[in-house]
């Protein structure tokens, strides 16, 4: 793709023809291309709005208009942040309009900036800024969406070895920052690195770091002093990794038509091989480390959450990639976490409803041995979540997830006035010990806050 937006001028053309509205002569009459489009998007959504059950249409949380969007080339005179300003912002805005025309007024609009905005290079030799900076206000009704592929590691020159802790700490902070001064929320829809060729020896690595920049602004080795007293480390970031395809490396597609060109490896197009899972005999399988993508995250906080760490301690190859040390200063919650597993924590403050705190539980935290210290309760072995119950009855339980998929939540509920501050630390792999619960605790209260 990104190739073809600079070279093709086939490609050029029809971007520039496209965000222009140019008029094409055709047996229906005179057609503006952008006009076409966005006729055929309302109708798409007007479509799927009405055959689709309440209970299907409401899963769908929005629409991207444009996938990784590109002027084309630039008019005279016009940057890339003008571009952004003055073709692709009104584009959005007529697109949120057809949104609303067909009934899609309660969902939100996920609109891309300029796809180079943020590559970790020159494209083209040449610096191409974005990200809406010249414009004022996206709203609530839209998300700030973005993908990110780091240019760097994937040239295989301009970053030498592997990636580290924090290595896109600063860069997804500045996401953050761009989607606060826009008054929208933020999400980053793309984002991965290939699994076989050249540099896929830094996959592991630049995946890990990826999600360590969706859950915070801090690094594993500064987190803990970073998040304690209640302090923030940035808002837990929405994202998805590139790409779920169970067809992987069995394709069968012809590259532009062309019988004599069959693409069967990989994503079976462009040469990619991105997919972090694949049929096999026995069923879907993972061909990545599936502590790396199976995560605990939070999926709804009764609150404002205000920092957030997994420790996923995925592999790469034989080496378990370990970024988040409990510091000296906790050595009972360090002495908790000692036997390896994989352990998560979030901090927040609640709102004003007595609604739960949900957290994702992988596979890898079994709810019979799964371990919890928090300041609602401290337990190995997590209850079933009882809704009609009173909130003492179960402060830290657990509940299947609604896709029953098998995978299931854990449930954090109080009754404390809004603005109290929580904590939680999610074990999947420590030991029974009452005595150890209790001291580390003490230890996360203090550290915390809360105590």
């Amino acid at each position: 793709m990104g190739q073809n937006y600079l070279t093709n001028a086939a490609v050029t053309e029809a971007l520039h023809d496209f965000w222009h509205n140019r008029t094409l002569t055709t047996s229906a009459g005179a057609v503006g291309v952008q006009t076409a489009f966005l006729d055929q998007a309302q109708q798409s959504m007007d479509y799927l709005r009405q055959h689709l059950s309440a209970s299907d249409f409401a899963q769908i949380v929005g629409v991207d208009p444009f996938n990784e969007p590109s002027a084309g080339s630039y008019d005279s005179g016009q940057t890339s942040t003008t571009w952004e300003r003055d073709l692709l912002w009104p584009f959005y805005q007529r697109f949120r309009a057809r949104m609303d025309a067909a009934g899609w007024q309660a969902k939100t609009a996920w609109v891309e900036p300029l796809a180079f905005w943020d590559v970790n290079v020159n494209v083209g030799g040449t610096s191409q800024p974005g990200g809406f900076p010249l414009v004022a206000s996206l709203g609530s009704r839209y998300v700030f969406n973005t993908h990110y592929y780091d240019a760097k590691a994937l040239s295989g020159i301009l970053m030498l070895g592997k990636a580290t802790d924090g290595q896109y700490s600063s860069t997804f902070a500045g996401f953050r920052q761009r989607a606060a001064a826009l008054g929208s929320p933020l999400a980053v829809t793309e984002f991965g690195y290939p699994l076989t060729g050249y540099t896929s020896d830094k996959g592991p690595s630049v995946e890990k770091a990826t999600y360590q920049a969706l859950d915070s602004t801090a690094t594993g080795a500064t987190w803990w002093s970073a998040a304690a007293g209640g302090a923030s480390t940035g808002t837990v970031v929405s994202g998805t990794q590139w790409q779920w395809d169970v067809y992987s490396g069995q394709h069968h597609e012809l590259m532009n038509d062309n019988p004599s060109k069959v693409q069967t490896s990989g994503d079976g197009w462009n040469g990619e091989d991105y997919s972090v899972v694949q049929q096999g005999t026995s069923g879907v399988a993972f061909r990545v480390d599936q502590l790396l993508v199976d995560r605990v995250y939070p999926r709804a906080v009764s609150g404002d959450a205000l920092a957030f760490s997994y420790e996923d301690l995925s592999r790469d190859g034989s080496t378990t990639m370990r970024w988040n040390n409990v510091p000296g200063t906790l050595p009972n919650v360090a002495a908790l976490l000692a036997t390896g597993g994989p352990y998560a924590v979030l901090t927040w403050r609640s709102g004003s409803t007595d609604a739960p705190t949900e957290l994702h539980l992988p596979q890898a935290f079994d709810p019979a041995t799964t371990t919890v210290v928090s300041d609602l309760g401290t337990l190995r072995g997590l209850p079933s979540y009882t809704a009609t119950g009173e909130v003492a009855d179960h402060p830290v339980a657990v509940a299947p997830d609604e896709a029953g998929d098998g995978s299931n939540r854990l449930l954090l509920s109080s009754s404390s006035p809004a603005g109290t501050l929580h904590y939680a630390l999610i074990a999947a792999g420590a030991p029974d010990s009452a005595s150890q619960r209790t001291a580390a605790a003490r230890e996360l209260a203090a550290w915390s806050g809360t105590g």
